[in-house]
């Protein structure tokens, strides 16, 4: 992966700026705010491939189980970062999601990270299989990356 340019590999990507309010005294974006950007993306993402809609309907759907990130350089106001993500494959109850944070201003990867999730059918509590439906749009979105 390089450091200069964003990674065009992630089929789901938006832009945003960063927030005044989002620094911290030491003067840039306190560590958990990226874990938001991470959750911004991830509900995008989620909303593209009906994981929501599924969630409305059957009653299942997502759990973050994990979640990290490396951090590759301070981020500050005022910048435009780009947040990213994919999923490369998903395996019986769960998938891997990994992310990216891209300053426009550094023109540099300014954090990576990942968020495995997990499936969970919430009536019954317990984990479920990723629905197949699920996973043939992730199929579909990830194969417009390519």
């Amino acid at each position: 992966m390089t450091n200069e340019t964003p990674d065009h590999h992630h089929p789901v990507q938006i832009a945003q700026d960063i927030l005044w309010g989002d620094m911290d005294e030491f003067g840039h974006i306190n560590n958990t705010v990226y874990f938001r950007y991470f959750e911004d993306i991830r509900m995008i993402y989620f909303e593209k491939v009906g994981i929501m809609e599924y969630k409305q309907k059957h009653n299942i759907g997502p759990i973050l189980a994990n979640t990290q990130c490396q951090f590759r350089i301070p981020l500050s106001y005022p910048d435009t970062i780009t947040i990213s993500t994919s999923i490369d494959q998903v395996e019986g109850k769960r998938f891997m999601m990994e992310y990216e944070v891209y300053s426009q201003q550094h023109q540099k990867l300014a954090a990576e990270g990942n968020g495995l999730i997990i499936f969970y059918d919430y009536e019954h509590k317990k984990t479920c299989q990723v629905p197949e439906s699920i996973k043939q749009l992730i199929d579909t979105l990830e194969q417009k990356k390519n």
